[in-house]
C-alpha cells in the first residue's frame, strides 16, 4: 500500500513563515492600537489634571502665543476700527482689582469726632482757635437688630362715647403673623441669593455676633411669602424676555433633594436666558430636554437664539421656522485652548486667528459702536478670518484621532460652523454667549456653599430670586434697598402697578424723584 509522501520541508517553512508574518502584523497592529489608546488616555489625564489644578483662564498674552507660534510678533498688525456715526464716550470702567488706590463714593457719610485739648477744656476763655488739623480713616459699623414697634393709639369721641374707638389701620405685612420687617427680609434674601450665604451660616452669624437666634427653618418660612409676592415681577421680566428678538440661553446643573430618591440627590437644571442690556431670567426644571426650552422661551417664540452646541437647542429650533441659531466662539476657542499641549503650533495659529476676531470686538466695545458699525467692521475684517478657518480645519481633521483633544476641537468647530458664521450679518448679535455664562457664574459660586436645593420648590424659589438679584446687578441697583422698598409696597400694589417695580423701572423712578427734589 502506497503511503502519501510527506510535504517538502520548503512548504512547511513557508507556511510557518506566513503564520509568523501574520502574527507579527497582528502584534504590530495591537501595539499601535495600544500606543494610540495610551496617548488618548494621557491626553485626557492631562486635561483632567489641568482642570483641577491648572490655570482656569483661557486668555493668552502675546508672549504665550509667540511660544506656540514662532514669528507671530511680526505678523500681528493693528487694524483700525471705523468710527461709528455717533461716537459716544467710553463706558466707565471698574477699578483695577490689583490697584492699591482706595476709592469711595463722593456722597459717603462723614461722622466727625472733635477732640479738644485738655488745657483748652479747662480754661476755654484763655485760648483762641486759629485753625484745625483734619485726618480721615475709613470705618465700618456692622448691621444691627432692633424691634420696629408700631404704636396705634385708640381714640373715642368725647361727645359720643357710644361710638366705637377710632384707630389707624395696621401697616400691611408680607405675610400674616410674620415677625420679620421688610428690612430684615431684604437682608436675608440678599445674603442668600446675592452673597451666597446658606441659611445655616446666617443662623450661626446672627447668634454669635448679635445674640439673636433665628432658626434656618424660620428663615425658609419667611422666604416663601416673599417669593410669592416677588414672583409677579419675575413673570414680567420673563414676558419681556420672550418678546425680545435676540436671546442668549444656557443651563447649569444643580442637585436637589427629592423624596423618591433615597440616599442621593436628583439632578435639576437652572435655565438662564439673557437679553443683553435689558434683562436676565432664570427658570428651574428637573430636566435638560428640549421641551424645557418650549416652556421657558414659549412655544411661539421667534427670533435669534445664541447658545452652545448642546443638542437640545437645534432640536427645539428645527420644529420652528422662525428661530435662527447663533453659535458661541468662546466654546469653539475653548476646545483649541485645551488642545494646545497636544499640537502647540496648530493650536497657536488657530488661537491667533480667533484672537484677532476678539481684538476687533474689544475695540468695538470700547468705542460703544452700534449694530450698523459692528456689522460693517465684521464684513470688512472678520469675514476673511472666518472664511479661512474652515478650509484649514478640514485639511487638519485627518491628522488627528477623533477622540483626541485636537480632533474633538476640530470636529466641534466644523459641526457648529453654520451657526458660527451667522453673527457676521447681524450687528446686534454678540460674538459669543459669555454674558449669559457670566450671569450663571453666581449660581455656580452658590453651589459651593449650599451644595444643593432642598426640594423642587426650593429650586423654583431660587430661580425667582436669582432673576431679581441679577437684574439688580445688571442695572446697578443696590439689592437690599431695592428688596426693602419693594416688599413694603407689594402688599398694596395692584397688578397694573407691578411693572413699576422691576429693577430698571424702580431705578428710573428713583432717579426722577432725585432730580425733582
Amino acid at each position: 500500500m502506497n503511503q502519501p509522501a510527506p510535504p517538502p520541508i520548503v512548504d512547511l517553512l513557508q507556511q510557518q513563515l506566513a503564520a509568523s508574518q501574520q502574527l507579527l502584523a497582528e502584534t504590530r497592529q495591537a501595539l499601535a492600537d495600544a500606543r494610540r489608546e495610551n496617548t488618548l488616555l494621557r491626553q485626557k489625564l492631562d486635561a483632567l489634571a489641568r482642570r483641577f489644578f491648572g490655570k482656569q483662564s483661557e486668555q493668552l498674552n502675546e508672549a504665550q502665543l509667540e511660544l506656540l507660534l514662532p514669528g507671530l510678533g511680526e505678523s500681528r498688525v493693528a487694524v483700525p476700527v471705523p468710527s461709528p456715526a455717533a461716537k459716544a464716550s467710553p463706558a466707565p470702567r471698574r477699578p483695577n482689582p490689583q490697584s492699591q488706590r482706595l476709592r469711595t463714593p463722593n456722597n459717603l457719610e462723614v461722622v466727625q469726632v472733635v477732640i479738644e485739648p485738655e488745657v483748652v477744656t479747662a480754661q476755654p476763655q484763655a485760648y483762641k482757635n486759629i485753625g484745625q488739623e483734619v485726618s480721615r480713616l475709613l470705618d465700618y459699623q456692622p448691621g444691627k437688630f432692633f424691634w420696629r414697634e408700631t404704636v396705634r393709639p385708640k381714640y373715642v369721641r368725647v361727645d359720643e362715647r357710644a361710638l366705637p374707638p377710632v384707630m389707624a389701620s395696621a401697616p400691611p405685612r408680607v405675610a400674616e403673623h410674620c415677625l420679620a420687617a421688610p428690612g430684615l427680609l431684604a437682608q436675608l434674601l440678599a445674603s442668600k441669593y446675592c452673597d451666597h450665604q446658606p441659611f445655616y451660616r446666617l443662623e450661626n452669624s446672627y447668634y454669635q455676633r448679635h445674640g439673636v437666634f433665628i432658626s434656618r427653618q424660620q428663615m425658609v418660612q419667611w422666604t416663601e411669602p416673599c417669593v410669592r409676592l416677588l414672583r409677579g415681577i419675575a413673570k414680567l421680566l420673563k414676558a419681556q424676555m420672550r418678546t425680545s428678538g435676540y436671546v442668549q440661553v444656557d443651563e447649569t446643573p444643580v442637585r436637589y433633594q427629592a423624596p423618591e430618591l433615597v440616599g442621593r440627590c436628583g439632578q435639576g437644571y437652572l435655565w438662564t436666558a439673557l437679553v443683553p442690556g435689558e434683562c436676565v431670567v432664570y427658570e428651574w426644571h428637573v430636566s435638560r430636554a428640549a421641551k424645557c426650552l418650549g416652556a421657558f422661551l414659549g412655544e411661539d417664540y421667534s427670533g435669534k437664539l445664541q447658545c452652545d452646541g448642546y443638542s437640545a437647542y437645534p432640536a427645539f429650533a428645527k420644529t420652528k421656522t422662525n428661530i435662527e441659531l447663533f453659535g458661541c466662539w468662546a466654546h469653539l476657542r475653548r476646545g483649541f485652548f485645551a488642545a494646545k499641549e497636544q499640537a502647540p503650533v496648530v493650536a497657536g495659529w488657530i488661537l491667533n486667528q480667533i484672537g484677532a476676531l476678539y481684538g476687533w470686538e474689544e475695540q468695538l466695545r470700547q468705542t460703544r459702536a452700534g449694530p450698523a458699525a459692528r456689522q460693517a467692521l465684521r464684513t470688512s475684517h472678520h469675514r476673511m478670518v472666518v472664511a479661512r478657518l474652515p478650509r484649514v480645519l478640514t485639511r487638519l481633521q485627518s491628522r488627528y484621532l477623533p477622540q483626541s483633544p485636537m480632533g474633538q476641537a476640530i470636529g466641534y468647530a466644523l459641526n457648529q460652523w453654520p451657526t458660527m458664521v451667522r453673527f457676521l450679518e447681524h450687528g446686534e448679535v454678540e460674538i459669543d454667549n459669555n454674558k449669559v455664562e457670566n450671569a450663571i457664574r453666581p449660581t455656580a459660586l452658590g453651589k459651593k456653599n449650599w451644595l444643593f436645593f432642598g426640594s423642587e420648590e426650593a429650586g423654583e424659589r431660587s430661580a425667582v430670586m436669582y432673576t431679581l438679584m441679577e437684574n439688580c446687578k445688571m442695572h446697578g441697583v443696590e439689592p437690599i434697598a431695592y428688596l426693602k422698598d419693594v416688599l413694603e409696597r407689594l402688599p398694596t400694589t395692584t397688578n397694573k402697578q407691578v411693572d413699576q417695580l422691576t429693577p430698571l423701572n424702580w431705578k428710573k423712578s428713583r432717579q426722577q424723584v432725585a432730580v425733582a427734589a
